[in-house]
């Protein structure tokens, strides 16, 4: 029995892992762009070009924040 639970609970985690990683921001931030773009192709608005958007700016936010900081000994900013 606590093999056909553990299987399920390994399955979740590693989705979990891999989806938000190490900065469960990008993941917020790319699920609100999904679900703003249903909206507005509910709306009928063309907004392929919502999500790598997102995707771009995560990115370049995510760097930066990750960028160490001159002066200090402990590495990049939390």
């Amino acid at each position: 029995m606590a093999r056909v639970i553990s299987w399920p609970l390994a399955f979740a985690r590693f989705w979990y892992r891999f989806i938000v990683g190490d900065d469960w921001t990008v993941a917020a931030a790319v699920a609100l762009g999904l679900v703003a773009t249903a909206v507005l192709n509910r709306r009928s608005v063309n907004a392929w070009w919502l999500v790598p958007l997102v995707v771009i700016v995560m990115v370049r936010v995510s760097v930066l924040r990750a960028k160490p900081v001159p002066g200090r000994r402990d590495g990049p900013r939390p």
